[in-house]
């Protein structure tokens, strides 16, 4: 087999990346990659990264970006913080072009300046507070999520665990051990505060927001998945967050699933369904959660309206 199908063979097992060492390893030589580069065959992720195949149309997928950033951080770096959670799946936080990496404190200091996007980090880790993502050097969920909940504001901080929780990333043993390790870091104060507020039933950031501007505006709900049913049992729908006293339901219309034709048929019908059993339903949105009055204003009136 040919270098270049031997190196394509592997690439294929990584996202399409290949390190600078394994194309030597495959037989392309150093002045065959800067060819191939420059033909636009292959094309540099970060140093001594690379895409095989990159003729093809737009970007590189974004765990090909962050497989090579981490693999240009050299021996021991890890994805940590943000990268790590979107590796994971927890939502919450907005998505940028950074990489988070990490690498361990002995690393040469040319390792930590390589590519605008990519954000070094010496977090002092633990052996057992790594695992893989794809292969991938990456923080375990709980210790990602106690790292980024020092760093980030209270509404970011909750959405993650929240999100977390909910898909299963962490359970509540988990939730338990962050003081633990947080205790005595920059930060930890506030992360203790915001571990009282997560739930797990919330199934978006949107849904968190809206929960926080209510409770932050005096009408917190009395239950979050609120199922409505007739009297015979019939489960007419379900609602975001619920004041069952009101009748009240408030629903996050998020850009996601919520936009999709097929649910907001489903949408519309479980409505008609709820407002015939007397049931009012609010929708809110990510433009409504920005102004920190609007919703639990909204929800206020709702609940004082006269039957």
């Amino acid at each position: 087999m040919e270098p270049l199908d031997v190196a394509a063979r592997v690439a294929a097992g990584q996202d399409g990346v290949l390190t600078a060492r394994q194309a030597i390893a495959c037989g392309v030589h150093p002045t065959q990659v800067r060819d191939l580069c420059r033909a636009g065959r292959w094309r540099r992720l970060a140093r001594g990264s690379y895409l095989v195949d990159a003729d093809v149309v737009g970007p590189p997928a974004r765990r090909a970006v962050i497989r090579a950033a981490v693999a240009s951080a050299g021996p021991g770096a890890v994805a940590v913080l943000d990268t790590a959670a979107e590796m994971w799946g927890i939502a919450g936080l907005r998505r940028t072009a950074l990489v988070h990496v990490s690498v361990p404190p002995d690393s040469p200091r040319a390792q930590r300046r390589r590519h605008p996007d990519i954000v070094v980090h010496q977090l002092g880790l633990r052996s057992a507070d790594v695992t893989s993502v794809a292969g991938i050097p990456a923080t375990t969920p709980v210790v990602t999520v106690a790292d980024v909940i020092r760093r980030v504001e209270r509404y970011s901080a909750v959405a993650l665990l929240d999100s977390a929780l909910n898909t299963g990333r962490l359970g509540e043993a988990d939730v338990a051990a962050i003081p633990r390790l947080i205790q005595g870091r920059r930060g930890a104060v506030a992360a203790r505060g915001v571990l009282a507020e997560a739930d797990g039933r919330a199934q978006s950031p949107l849904e968190t927001m809206v929960r926080l501007r209510c409770v932050d505006g005096g009408v917190p709900p009395d239950d979050l998945q609120v199922e409505v049913r007739d009297p015979d049992g019939y489960l007419l729908g379900v609602g975001d967050l619920g004041w069952r006293a009101a009748k009240v339901i408030a629903e996050a219309d998020g850009a996601g699933p919520h936009g999709l034709p097929a649910a907001v048929y489903q949408d519309r019908q479980r409505q008609n369904r709820l407002v015939n059993a007397g049931w009012l339903i609010l929708r809110f949105t990510w433009h409504d959660a920005q102004r920190e009055d609007y919703i639990p204003y909204t929800v206020r009136t709702a609940l004082n309206r006269q039957p």
